[in-house]
């Protein structure tokens, strides 16, 4: 059966079921339909005083074509978790239309180990991005009519883009003003996916509504006459914009395949934002369970070291345990394998692919300071001789592994990782989480230091561009001392290239753009050729995505 069918023939529980078990009061309860609801974030703070539970974080090797499955592990650790007695979350991130319809073709999970009701998750759900986006594009109608009323703040570069949550690479670089009205003037333009606006980046790092508000006030449109910073706020919009954002903003609740409780909310892209759910998920997980399961996106390079770097840092969050996620096949293709044939055994490609996965752990375990566990998404033609080799290298390392098998068991396929799990939770409990950079760093310094520390890189090369826009940042007076980085740069490889996949020899990281993200509070480094509008593939999820005679959609997987 395929996943949207595994997923209708399991009857789902009442939303109030969920949240009962929860003993969350109705009075914050908001439901939409059945199935799906949201929870007033009035809720966290009735609840600030309880004590946290246990957070662990899913992440994975560099990803391939094949797809590691990090989604599926998380969601049937979840059910792994509550099997075993215990009382598990989910915290994981809204998916967007934009991969839904175009490569991935769904992002819940798969097989027995799904959120649900999967359709709805994958298309509109609550409409929060859509509400990130009704909130984004306010921002530049506003701009725009501004100028054209005449321009009291004497605007005269204006850096703030249009968004849409979709896969459009020709909306990377437009022209507005075309009407020939009187008093228009025409500019260059450009959309962002909803995902990658900043709007989304604020959204999930906000602890309040107040801070929301602060934040959205802080953003950066452009510069005046005379090279002075113009904020959303000096336009009077952060106001109307929160009202967009408010009830998006109460953080959404739906269940797994098993009838565990999860929290769907925010969505940022990891290889250009940041890659987390929202800090007030996370937060009110941690509340409301022993173990609160999260997901940083792509490979631990680049969701985990946010996750870490950004979210952590700012939120004093800190994971008792990580799981990093791969397959005995992805293994194999980083080791140079050709898809074709990935399926048959060759340890020499494996043993090389290895390297990929024993790079992350070393990130994770000895720079972060963190308790990794291996889980293997097993597969039916994986050898006894592959997974022997892969044992064996990782018992080197002293890190535990775990051969899952949720697509086809749930939460059965992932008890062994979740006893392993939980174990690694109640080592060092005091033990120091360390950031790659410090606060006080230089931007060029905390760029150099996540891309030796964690890239391996030999250094990092800055274009003129980036260098024209460093001195810009610097010289805006805009205190950004305490600001992190957000490394946007190819999810398939260490490196800026998405085909160097083994990193053997020495390589730098080419930084081509660097851009101040002040409501966010972050500053985001474009690294490589790396687009804040995807583009569709060749053969976009889209053409088997349908619906049915019945009215029943067809083709999300």
């Amino acid at each position: 059966m395929s996943d949207i069918e595994i997923a209708r023939s399991i009857k789902m529980k009442k939303i109030t079921d969920i949240t009962e078990k929860l003993n969350i009061p109705e009075e914050y309860i908001e439901q939409y339909g059945k199935y799906k609801a949201k929870i007033s974030i009035d809720f966290l703070d009735s609840i600030k005083e309880k004590k946290n539970g246990k957070l662990i974080l899913i992440t994975s090797i560099n990803p391939t074509p094949l797809g590691e499955g990090k989604t599926t592990v998380a969601i049937g650790l979840a059910d792994g978790i509550n099997r075993l007695g215990n009382k598990a979350i989910l915290a994981l991130r809204e998916p967007s239309l934009g991969p839904v319809f175009g490569i991935k073709g769904g992002a819940t999970g798969g097989g027995y180990a799904q959120i649900v009701p999967m359709e709805d998750i994958n298309l509109h759900f609550t409409g929060d991005i859509h509400a990130i986006t009704s909130a984004n594009n306010l921002l530049s109608a506003i701009i725009d009519n501004h100028i054209f009323q005449g321009n009291e703040l004497k605007i005269k570069k204006v850096i703030w883009k249009r968004c849409v949550d979709l896969n459009d690479r020709k909306l990377r670089k437009i022209e507005v003003g075309l009407s020939n009205e009187k008093g228009m003037t025409s500019r260059e333009d450009g959309f962002d996916i909803s995902v990658a606006s900043e709007i989304m980046a604020i959204f999930c790092l906000a602890t309040d509504i107040k801070d929301l508000k602060r934040r959205i006030g802080n953003i950066i449109i452009g510069y005046n006459e005379e090279n002075k910073p113009v904020f959303a706020k000096d336009l009077k919009a952060d106001g109307a914009m929160t009202v967009l954002l408010k009830d998006a903003f109460n953080p959404n609740i739906v269940q797994t395949l098993e009838g565990n409780p999860s929290l769907v909310h925010g969505g940022p892209f990891a290889n250009i934002a940041h890659g987390c759910n929202s800090v007030i998920a996370t937060k009110l997980g941690l509340k409301l369970a022993d173990y609160t399961i999260t997901e940083a996106g792509f490979g631990a390079d680049l969701g985990a070291e946010k996750f870490i770097d950004i979210k952590c840092r700012k939120t004093g969050l800190k994971p008792d345990a990580v799981v990093c996620v791969a397959t005995i096949k992805a293994l194999k293709y980083h080791g140079g394998q050709s898809i074709e044939d990935i399926e048959n055994e060759n340890l020499e490609y494996l043993d090389k692919g290895i390297e990929n996965l024993l790079k992350h752990i070393e990130n994770l375990k000895d720079k972060f300071g963190l308790n990794v566990a291996v889980a293997i998404n097993r597969y039916n033609k994986d050898t006894k001789e592959e997974i022997k080799l892969l044992e064996e290298r990782l018992k080197e390392k002293n890190v535990e592994l775990s051969l899952t098998e949720v697509w086809a068991k749930g939460g059965e396929g992932a008890e062994d990782l979740a006893k392993k799990v939980i174990d690694l939770c109640k080592l060092n409990e005091n033990k120091k989480l360390n950031f790659m950079y410090n606060d006080n760093e230089t931007i060029e310094n905390k760029i150099r230091n996540v891309a030796q520390k964690i890239y391996g890189a030999e250094d990092i090369e800055f274009s003129d561009k980036a260098k024209m826009q460093l001195k810009e940042i610097e010289e805006s007076r805009i205190d950004i001392s305490n600001y992190p980085v957000c490394i946007a740069k190819t999810q398939y490889s260490f490196s800026d290239d998405p085909k160097n996949l083994l990193c053997e020899n020495k390589f730098k990281i080419h930084i081509k753009e660097i851009i101040l993200k002040n409501g966010a509070e972050f500053i985001v480094v474009i690294a490589g050729n790396i687009f804040t509008m995807p583009g569709l593939p060749k053969v976009p999820a889209a053409e088997t995505i349908d619906i049915d005679e019945n009215g029943n959609i067809i083709g999300i997987f």
